[in-house]
């Protein structure tokens, strides 16, 4: 049987609260096999950091002030690193679960799991196998078994509103004063339809709407 803590695998803590930092670093530091290399409190940091200390593993936040995971993975990828990204992180909402995965990383747990099963997961993407928490599995299964169609089917009233808009090449600011909402909401209907029709801009979502029969 092989050993499981023969090899030291070394990571890389990406999150903005200070204290979830000490405490995965606290958790790691005293298993055998594994060492910390460093932190970071933003995505742009943990780019930077990672592409310096080349760690096996980065365990990567999502939603964090001064740049979020999910651009990070990307500029990762972009990069050719050879470190493994393990999401770890509260949400496990379509518009989160699905830009992380597409984006290039390994795994996604939630802040919630055992701490054996964080361990094991670390082994998991240091070695290039994907890990993924019950929840998001089931999200990720029921949206590939969706048929074609009820992607769109799944939009909201007010996001049908949004994508017409958008359709008319109507700006970010012009909807929100249209729909008497705030530009950050349209930003938000923006990233939940992108999710929703598989699209990665508005061209593509608009393309996508006309193809569906969601608009036209």
């Amino acid at each position: 049987m092989v050993d499981e803590t023969a090899r030291t695998i070394t990571l890389v803590v990406v999150d903005d609260h200070p204290v979830v930092r000490d405490g995965l670093r606290g958790m790691f530091e005293s298993a055998p096999g594994f060492e910390v290399l460093g932190e970071a409190a933003d995505g742009v940091e943990g780019v930077d950091l990672t592409t310096r200390l080349d760690p096996d593993v980065v365990l990567m936040d999502l939603r964090m002030p001064g740049g979020g995971g999910v651009a990070a993975i990307a500029e990762l990828a972009r990069r050719g690193a050879r470190s493994k990204v393990l999401v770890l992180t509260t949400y496990d909402t379509d518009s989160d679960t699905l830009p992380a995965i597409e984006a290039g990383a390994t795994g996604y747990l939630l802040k919630d799991a055992p701490r054996d099963e964080l361990f094991t997961a670390v082994r998991a993407a240091a070695d290039g196998r994907t890990v993924l928490s019950p929840a998001v599995a089931s999200r990720l299964i029921t949206r590939v078994r969706m048929p074609a169609g009820a992607a769109g089917q799944s939009l909201s009233g007010r996001e049908r509103e949004v994508l017409e808009l958008v359709a008319k090449g109507t700006s970010n600011r012009e909807i929100a004063a249209e729909l008497f909402i705030s530009e950050a909401t349209v930003k938000t209907h923006l990233t939940h339809i992108f999710t929703k029709l598989g699209a990665k801009d508005r061209a593509a979502a608009v393309a996508v709407a006309y193809e569906r029969g969601i608009l036209g």
